[in-house]
């Protein structure tokens, strides 16, 4: 495939995974008052459902970034706690078709402090972290141990 096909498909992806997040944060904020940890992690879940866990760490990642950039914050955009929630919310985002009871069984992915389970401050305040991946440093994700 040429370098031009290649362009022109990642243009069409972007695109798409962009009217993809704003479908889902209209859903989101439909009925919210405001976009707060609750409103991120449903916006989450309904994105790993219908896209998939990998599909949703892009659309999620790059639709908090692009929100970051457009409210002039950019700084706020941070590539390894997006990431990272994704991943553990898709490991239960299909223990019930229910986001209020996921909740109920899995009331922890309401608390904004979760990853520091996994990550120590530090690594979290790295540069590394903030513009791409970086693994846990404190105890590895449950799903990820096996």
């Amino acid at each position: 495939m040429s370098q031009a096909y290649q362009d022109d498909d990642a243009m069409s992806q972007a695109y798409q995974d962009d009217d993809a997040f704003d479908a889902l944060m209209a859903e989101v904020m439909a009925t919210a008052e405001r976009f707060g940890h609750r409103q991120h992690v449903r916006l989450t879940w309904l994105a790993v459902r219908r896209h998939g866990t990998e599909a949703a760490i892009r659309l999620v990642s790059d639709g908090i970034q692009r929100t970051a950039r457009y409210a002039g914050a950019p700084q706020k955009y941070h590539a390894t706690v997006s990431r990272a929630w994704v991943e553990l919310v898709g490991h239960h985002a299909h223990e019930t078709d229910d986001f209020d009871e996921l909740l109920a069984r899995r009331p922890e992915l309401l608390d904004k402090r979760l990853l520091l389970h996994h990550y120590t401050p530090a690594a979290l305040a790295a540069q590394e972290a903030r513009s791409g991946w970086v693994a846990p440093d404190r105890a590895p994700f449950p799903f990820a141990a096996a």
